[in-house]
């Protein structure tokens, strides 16, 4: 993957330029490969995954919040020569693409807010267990619990929490004060752009009432509600969630 201000990314290949193009955001904790294949190669789009600073393969720190988290994906973004895009954030990239489209409107041509909310509140009980060495593993445990609904196999859960494992505590921990401080429930009916709102019926992390609230909120926003799976239901329903998050691109003038 190439690098840019210390952030690697994905880009996808071969991308038409009458497309908009598409960053992808992850969540807490995560990297660019809680969206798979499926969705970082739609056909005919310009695809761009990053893992987050101080995540994945990417230098940098990590943050407390999520403005700070948005400034360094707005610099990347317009170093790279993008002055606009279609932004689609997961969990915590929700949060993310929410704040680029209230506070930097100019950027954003449209929103994908998969397992989000427009608050994203954290029980103390987490917070504490991330912030200690002797029990940061068992909050990854109790946060891995939640990102599948169980009708997988054993693949693909234990290689995220592989993963999660891997990011050093203290940015995990500042990812969940990050999300936990989090809160624009008054402001998203500001938002202007075409929006979809995709959750896992059964997430119990951002539970489906969080996604139901913005698609009510979010002026023209369109809701849609992924069966069988719970936080990461694009790794669950790959196809599908690929194929709803195509239509909704394929309706964005550009």
């Amino acid at each position: 993957m190439p690098t840019q201000n210390s952030i690697y990314y994905y880009a996808s290949k071969g991308g038409s330029a009458t497309k908009p193009p598409v960053v992808l955001i992850h969540g807490a904790g995560g990297d660019h490969s809680h969206f798979p294949h499926t969705v970082r190669r739609l056909p005919g789009y310009r695809i761009f995954a990053l893992d987050l600073p101080a995540h994945g393969k990417s230098g940098g720190l990590g943050q407390q919040n999520i403005s700070a988290y948005t400034w360094q994906v707005l610099d990347w973004m317009l170093d790279l020569g993008i002055p606009h895009a279609v932004f689609v954030g997961h969990s915590m990239g929700g949060a993310i693409a929410q704040t680029l489209a209230l506070d930097h409107t100019e950027h954003v041509l449209g929103l994908g807010l998969f397992g989000t909310g427009a608050r994203l509140r954290v029980g103390p009980e987490l917070l504490d267990k991330l912030s200690r060495e002797n029990t940061f593993e068992a909050a990854v445990d109790l946060i891995n619990s939640g990102y599948f609904s169980g009708e997988l196999g054993l693949t693909i859960p234990v290689n995220v929490r592989g993963k999660l494992a891997k990011t050093r505590p203290p940015v995990v921990h500042g990812d969940y004060l990050a999300c936990n401080e989090f809160d624009r429930m008054e402001e998203i009916k500001n938002i202007k752009v075409p929006t979809l709102v995709v959750c896992g019926e059964n997430d119990p992390m951002t539970p489906p009432k969080y996604s139901q609230y913005l698609a009510e909120t979010i002026p023209n926003a369109k809701l849609e509600l992924i069966p069988k799976s719970a936080h990461l239901a694009m790794l669950e329903q790959p196809d599908l969630v690929a194929k709803v998050l195509e239509n909704f691109l394929d309706s964005i003038p550009y």
